[in-house]
Protein backbone atom coordinates (compact mmCIF):
# COMPACT_ATOMS: atom_id res chain seq x y z
CA UNK A 1 0.00 0.00 0.00
CA UNK A 2 1.41 3.33 -1.16
CA UNK A 3 0.25 6.42 1.03
CA UNK A 4 1.34 9.67 0.21
CA UNK A 5 1.93 11.94 3.66
CA UNK A 6 1.58 15.24 2.33
CA UNK A 7 -0.65 16.31 -0.64
CA UNK A 8 -3.96 19.27 -1.18
CA UNK A 9 -7.22 19.36 -2.04
CA UNK A 10 -9.17 22.56 -2.77
CA UNK A 11 -12.85 22.96 -2.77
CA UNK A 12 -15.21 23.66 -5.64
CA UNK A 13 -16.24 26.95 -6.32
CA UNK A 14 -19.06 26.78 -4.88
CA UNK A 15 -18.26 25.17 -2.02
CA UNK A 16 -16.75 28.02 -1.03
CA UNK A 17 -19.14 30.38 1.31
CA UNK A 18 -19.95 33.90 0.05
CA UNK A 19 -18.73 35.99 2.90
CA UNK A 20 -15.18 34.58 2.18
CA UNK A 21 -15.12 35.97 -1.35
CA UNK A 22 -16.97 39.35 -0.24
CA UNK A 23 -14.39 39.80 2.29
CA UNK A 24 -11.30 38.45 0.27
CA UNK A 25 -10.45 36.55 2.70
CA UNK A 26 -10.28 33.50 -0.08
CA UNK A 27 -12.14 32.24 -3.20
CA UNK A 28 -11.47 30.49 -6.65
CA UNK A 29 -12.11 31.68 -9.61
CA UNK A 30 -15.69 29.86 -11.44
CA UNK A 31 -13.82 28.79 -14.02
CA UNK A 32 -11.10 27.25 -11.40
CA UNK A 33 -7.90 28.17 -12.91
CA UNK A 34 -6.96 30.99 -10.29
CA UNK A 35 -7.30 30.97 -6.29
CA UNK A 36 -7.40 34.27 -4.59
CA UNK A 37 -6.80 36.16 -1.70
CA UNK A 38 -7.02 39.78 -1.09
CA UNK A 39 -4.79 41.31 -4.03
CA UNK A 40 -2.80 37.65 -4.08
CA UNK A 41 -3.36 35.04 -6.17
CA UNK A 42 -2.11 32.08 -8.00
CA UNK A 43 -2.48 29.67 -10.75
CA UNK A 44 -4.40 26.13 -10.49
CA UNK A 45 -1.72 24.47 -11.61
CA UNK A 46 -2.85 21.07 -11.54
CA UNK A 47 -6.81 19.75 -12.57
CA UNK A 48 -5.77 17.25 -9.35
CA UNK A 49 -6.16 20.22 -6.97
CA UNK A 50 -10.30 19.43 -7.42
CA UNK A 51 -11.71 15.99 -6.04
CA UNK A 52 -12.65 13.98 -8.95
CA UNK A 53 -9.48 14.29 -10.61
CA UNK A 54 -7.42 13.86 -7.76
CA UNK A 55 -9.16 10.37 -7.37
CA UNK A 56 -8.00 10.29 -10.74
CA UNK A 57 -4.63 11.41 -10.53
CA UNK A 58 -3.89 8.77 -7.57
CA UNK A 59 -4.87 6.05 -9.27
CA UNK A 60 -2.80 6.83 -12.21
CA UNK A 61 -0.20 6.57 -10.18
CA UNK A 62 -0.46 4.21 -7.95
CA UNK A 63 -1.13 5.93 -4.79
CA UNK A 64 -3.91 4.30 -2.51
CA UNK A 65 -4.50 7.09 -0.13
CA UNK A 66 -3.81 10.81 0.65
CA UNK A 67 -2.97 12.65 3.75
CA UNK A 68 -4.48 15.94 2.99
CA UNK A 69 -3.68 18.95 4.74
CA UNK A 70 -5.08 21.87 5.40
CA UNK A 71 -4.47 25.05 2.89
CA UNK A 72 -1.45 27.29 3.92
CA UNK A 73 -3.87 30.40 3.23
CA UNK A 74 -5.90 29.55 5.41
CA UNK A 75 -3.84 29.66 8.59
CA UNK A 76 -5.50 32.99 9.11
CA UNK A 77 -2.09 34.78 10.91
CA UNK A 78 -3.83 38.21 11.64
CA UNK A 79 -7.31 37.63 10.64
CA UNK A 80 -10.28 39.42 12.69
CA UNK A 81 -11.12 36.69 15.40
CA UNK A 82 -14.72 36.41 13.86
CA UNK A 83 -13.20 36.07 10.44
CA UNK A 84 -10.84 33.49 11.89
CA UNK A 85 -12.89 31.71 13.33
CA UNK A 86 -15.89 31.35 9.98
CA UNK A 87 -12.67 30.80 8.06
CA UNK A 88 -11.02 27.45 9.76
CA UNK A 89 -14.47 26.33 10.54
CA UNK A 90 -15.15 26.20 6.63
CA UNK A 91 -12.05 24.16 6.17
CA UNK A 92 -12.51 21.91 8.58
CA UNK A 93 -15.59 21.17 8.01
CA UNK A 94 -14.72 20.75 4.27
CA UNK A 95 -11.82 18.79 5.19
CA UNK A 96 -13.50 16.17 7.13
CA UNK A 97 -16.30 16.00 4.71
CA UNK A 98 -13.82 14.52 2.04
CA UNK A 99 -12.22 12.05 4.60
CA UNK A 100 -15.98 10.75 5.57
CA UNK A 101 -17.12 10.16 2.11
CA UNK A 102 -13.95 8.97 0.90
CA UNK A 103 -12.57 6.77 4.38
CA UNK A 104 -10.56 4.17 2.25
CA UNK A 105 -9.10 7.12 0.56
CA UNK A 106 -8.29 10.28 2.51
CA UNK A 107 -6.94 10.85 5.79
CA UNK A 108 -7.77 14.80 6.78
CA UNK A 109 -6.26 17.91 8.90
CA UNK A 110 -7.62 20.24 11.09
CA UNK A 111 -6.27 23.34 11.38
CA UNK A 112 -6.51 26.32 14.32
CA UNK A 113 -4.86 29.65 14.74
CA UNK A 114 -2.92 30.17 18.02
CA UNK A 115 -3.81 33.92 18.48
CA UNK A 116 -7.06 32.83 19.56
CA UNK A 117 -6.50 30.27 22.22
CA UNK A 118 -10.33 29.60 23.41
CA UNK A 119 -11.16 29.75 19.96
CA UNK A 120 -8.87 27.27 18.75
CA UNK A 121 -9.06 24.85 22.20
CA UNK A 122 -12.69 24.62 20.98
CA UNK A 123 -11.96 24.06 17.83
CA UNK A 124 -9.72 20.96 18.81
CA UNK A 125 -12.47 19.77 20.20
CA UNK A 126 -14.65 20.13 17.83
CA UNK A 127 -12.47 18.24 15.16
CA UNK A 128 -11.72 15.29 17.08
CA UNK A 129 -14.62 14.77 19.03
CA UNK A 130 -17.80 15.84 16.00
CA UNK A 131 -15.48 15.44 12.97
CA UNK A 132 -13.00 12.48 13.92
CA UNK A 133 -10.15 13.98 12.68
CA UNK A 134 -7.25 13.38 14.07
CA UNK A 135 -4.34 15.23 12.46
CA UNK A 136 -3.39 18.78 13.57
CA UNK A 137 -2.16 21.42 10.71
CA UNK A 138 -0.27 24.04 12.22
CA UNK A 139 1.88 26.98 10.97
CA UNK A 140 5.41 27.67 11.77
CA UNK A 141 4.91 30.54 13.08
CA UNK A 142 1.55 33.26 13.53
CA UNK A 143 1.06 36.37 14.72
CA UNK A 144 0.45 37.24 18.27
CA UNK A 145 -1.78 39.92 19.44
CA UNK A 146 1.33 42.70 19.91
CA UNK A 147 2.42 41.65 16.12
CA UNK A 148 4.93 39.60 16.63
CA UNK A 149 5.97 36.91 14.61
CA UNK A 150 6.81 33.83 17.21
CA UNK A 151 7.79 30.16 16.50
CA UNK A 152 4.45 27.61 16.97
CA UNK A 153 7.03 26.01 19.54
CA UNK A 154 6.80 28.77 21.86
CA UNK A 155 5.32 28.61 25.43
CA UNK A 156 2.64 30.39 23.97
CA UNK A 157 1.02 27.48 22.35
CA UNK A 158 1.58 24.66 24.87
CA UNK A 159 -2.21 25.30 25.61
CA UNK A 160 -2.77 23.59 21.85
CA UNK A 161 -0.29 20.82 22.54
CA UNK A 162 -1.59 19.84 26.32
CA UNK A 163 -4.31 19.12 24.49
CA UNK A 164 -3.66 17.43 21.38
CA UNK A 165 -1.16 15.50 23.54
CA UNK A 166 -4.48 14.46 25.60
CA UNK A 167 -5.84 13.58 22.65
CA UNK A 168 -2.96 11.60 21.08
CA UNK A 169 -2.83 13.45 17.94
CA UNK A 170 -0.59 13.77 14.99
CA UNK A 171 0.47 16.82 14.51
CA UNK A 172 1.64 18.56 10.99
CA UNK A 173 3.73 22.19 10.61
CA UNK A 174 4.52 23.51 7.75
CA UNK A 175 5.71 27.35 6.91
CA UNK A 176 4.49 29.78 4.95
CA UNK A 177 3.70 33.51 5.14
CA UNK A 178 7.93 34.09 5.07
CA UNK A 179 7.35 37.38 3.15
CA UNK A 180 5.54 38.81 5.84
CA UNK A 181 8.09 38.11 8.56
CA UNK A 182 11.31 39.14 6.51
CA UNK A 183 12.15 42.56 5.05
CA UNK A 184 13.14 41.48 1.89
CA UNK A 185 11.14 41.45 -1.95
CA UNK A 186 9.33 39.01 -2.97
CA UNK A 187 11.60 38.16 -5.98
CA UNK A 188 12.91 35.21 -7.20
CA UNK A 189 10.53 33.02 -5.77
CA UNK A 190 12.90 33.15 -2.56
CA UNK A 191 10.08 32.82 0.07
CA UNK A 192 9.06 29.20 -1.06
CA UNK A 193 12.73 28.05 -2.33
CA UNK A 194 14.78 29.70 0.76
CA UNK A 195 12.71 31.11 3.63
CA UNK A 196 10.24 28.90 3.85
CA UNK A 197 13.15 26.08 4.66
CA UNK A 198 14.68 28.44 6.86
CA UNK A 199 11.20 28.83 8.80
CA UNK A 200 11.35 25.00 9.00
CA UNK A 201 14.64 24.89 10.35
CA UNK A 202 13.19 27.79 13.42
CA UNK A 203 10.42 26.33 14.98
CA UNK A 204 12.27 22.84 14.92
CA UNK A 205 15.59 24.64 16.59
CA UNK A 206 12.90 25.74 19.72
CA UNK A 207 11.11 22.74 19.45
CA UNK A 208 13.75 20.56 20.15
CA UNK A 209 15.60 23.17 22.63
CA UNK A 210 12.00 22.94 24.52
CA UNK A 211 12.24 19.82 24.70
CA UNK A 212 9.01 18.58 23.27
CA UNK A 213 8.64 15.50 21.91
CA UNK A 214 9.74 14.19 25.06
CA UNK A 215 6.95 17.18 27.04
CA UNK A 216 4.46 15.56 25.51
CA UNK A 217 5.02 12.02 24.31
CA UNK A 218 1.69 11.43 22.91
CA UNK A 219 2.48 13.35 20.01
CA UNK A 220 3.91 12.48 16.92
CA UNK A 221 4.80 15.62 14.74
CA UNK A 222 6.19 15.85 11.29
CA UNK A 223 7.76 18.49 9.99
CA UNK A 224 7.16 19.54 6.35
CA UNK A 225 9.92 19.55 3.49
CA UNK A 226 12.14 17.25 5.35
CA UNK A 227 12.94 20.26 7.92
CA UNK A 228 15.37 20.72 5.33
CA UNK A 229 17.56 23.81 7.07
CA UNK A 230 16.75 22.28 10.61
CA UNK A 231 18.70 19.13 9.23
CA UNK A 232 21.74 20.60 7.61
CA UNK A 233 22.16 22.88 10.25
CA UNK A 234 22.37 20.65 12.91
CA UNK A 235 26.01 20.77 13.86
CA UNK A 236 25.59 24.84 13.59
CA UNK A 237 23.11 24.50 16.54
CA UNK A 238 25.39 22.33 18.48
CA UNK A 239 28.15 24.26 17.93
CA UNK A 240 25.83 27.32 19.72
CA UNK A 241 24.29 25.09 22.41
CA UNK A 242 28.03 24.06 23.28
CA UNK A 243 29.57 27.40 22.78
CA UNK A 244 27.18 29.63 24.21
CA UNK A 245 25.73 28.08 27.24
CA UNK A 246 24.74 30.87 29.11
CA UNK A 247 22.17 31.96 26.08
CA UNK A 248 20.06 28.08 27.22
CA UNK A 249 20.14 28.09 30.34
CA UNK A 250 17.14 25.61 31.59
CA UNK A 251 16.94 24.16 27.89
CA UNK A 252 17.64 21.02 26.32
CA UNK A 253 20.76 19.74 24.12
CA UNK A 254 18.93 19.36 20.50
CA UNK A 255 21.42 15.89 21.00
CA UNK A 256 18.74 14.26 23.13
CA UNK A 257 15.56 14.65 20.51
CA UNK A 258 17.82 13.95 17.22
CA UNK A 259 16.47 10.78 16.27
CA UNK A 260 13.12 10.59 18.59
CA UNK A 261 10.66 8.25 17.66
CA UNK A 262 7.84 11.03 17.72
CA UNK A 263 9.77 13.24 15.45
CA UNK A 264 8.93 12.77 11.54
CA UNK A 265 9.90 14.36 8.66
CA UNK A 266 8.81 13.87 4.83
CA UNK A 267 10.47 13.21 1.61
CA UNK A 268 9.95 16.40 -0.06
CA UNK A 269 13.62 17.51 -0.33
CA UNK A 270 13.78 17.12 -3.93
CA UNK A 271 16.97 15.06 -4.18
CA UNK A 272 18.13 12.23 -2.92
CA UNK A 273 21.46 13.17 -1.73
CA UNK A 274 19.41 15.58 0.82
CA UNK A 275 17.46 12.81 1.38
CA UNK A 276 20.64 10.73 2.42
CA UNK A 277 21.43 13.24 5.20
CA UNK A 278 17.92 13.07 6.57
CA UNK A 279 18.18 9.44 7.19
CA UNK A 280 21.78 9.57 8.41
CA UNK A 281 20.65 12.55 11.03
CA UNK A 282 16.98 10.78 12.27
CA UNK A 283 17.21 7.64 10.55
CA UNK A 284 15.00 5.86 7.78
CA UNK A 285 12.04 5.36 10.04
CA UNK A 286 11.17 8.93 10.71
CA UNK A 287 11.18 9.77 7.49
CA UNK A 288 7.41 9.48 5.39
CA UNK A 289 6.68 9.55 1.92
CA UNK A 290 5.13 13.20 1.29
CA UNK A 291 4.10 14.27 -2.56
CA UNK A 292 2.90 17.95 -1.94
CA UNK A 293 0.47 17.41 -4.48
CA UNK A 294 -0.63 19.40 -6.65
CA UNK A 295 2.02 21.90 -6.30
CA UNK A 296 4.43 22.48 -9.13
CA UNK A 297 7.04 22.37 -5.71
CA UNK A 298 5.29 18.79 -5.47
CA UNK A 299 6.70 15.89 -6.89
CA UNK A 300 4.47 15.99 -10.06
CA UNK A 301 4.46 14.93 -13.76
CA UNK A 302 5.77 17.56 -15.94
CA UNK A 303 8.04 19.59 -14.06
CA UNK A 304 11.51 18.87 -14.83
CA UNK A 305 12.37 14.98 -14.50
CA UNK A 306 10.10 14.93 -11.45
CA UNK A 307 7.05 12.17 -10.80
CA UNK A 308 5.18 11.43 -7.70
CA UNK A 309 8.30 9.17 -5.32
CA UNK A 310 11.27 9.93 -7.46
CA UNK A 311 13.41 10.72 -4.52
CA UNK A 312 12.74 7.80 -2.99
CA UNK A 313 12.69 5.69 -5.81
CA UNK A 314 16.18 7.30 -6.89
CA UNK A 315 17.22 6.74 -3.33
CA UNK A 316 16.77 2.87 -3.65
CA UNK A 317 18.23 2.79 -7.27
CA UNK A 318 21.24 4.15 -5.43
CA UNK A 319 21.54 2.26 -2.52
CA UNK A 320 20.82 5.50 -0.39
CA UNK A 321 18.05 3.35 0.99
CA UNK A 322 17.20 -0.52 0.69
CA UNK A 323 14.16 -1.55 -0.64
CA UNK A 324 12.38 -2.00 2.71
CA UNK A 325 13.39 1.67 3.65
CA UNK A 326 11.91 2.68 0.51
CA UNK A 327 8.44 0.23 1.19
CA UNK A 328 8.20 1.55 5.22
CA UNK A 329 8.50 5.76 3.57
CA UNK A 330 5.57 4.96 1.35
CA UNK A 331 3.39 3.16 4.16
CA UNK A 332 4.40 1.65 7.51
CA UNK A 333 6.75 5.03 8.44
CA UNK A 334 3.23 7.41 7.73
CA UNK A 335 0.58 4.98 9.79
CA UNK A 336 3.08 4.93 12.75
CA UNK A 337 3.02 8.77 12.43
CA UNK A 338 -0.72 9.20 12.04
CA UNK A 339 -1.14 6.70 15.08
CA UNK A 340 -3.81 4.62 12.51
CA UNK A 341 -4.05 1.61 10.99
CA UNK A 342 -5.44 1.53 7.13
CA UNK A 343 -6.42 -1.79 5.49
CA UNK A 344 -4.75 -2.42 2.18
CA UNK A 345 -7.03 -2.43 -0.87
Amino acid sequence: MRINGHGHILPEPSQIPRFMREKKLFWIDDDKKIMRQGDWSRPVTHPSFFLKEKLAWMERHRIDHGVMLCLSQLYCNGWEEQDCGDAIRFQNDFNASIQRDHPDKFTCGFVVQPLYMDQALKEIERCVNELSLKLLCLPTHFLNAEGEWLSVAEPDVDPIYELADRHHLAVEIHPYDGEKMIALKDKYWRFHLVWMMAQCADTIHLYTLRNLPNVYPNLRTSFAHGGMLGIANYGRRIQGFDGRPDIFKGLHDPRKTLGHKNMYFDTLVHDSYTLELLKRRVGASQILLALDDPYPLGEMEGVGTSYPGRVVDFAVETGILTEQEGKDIWHKNVLDWLGIQLEAP
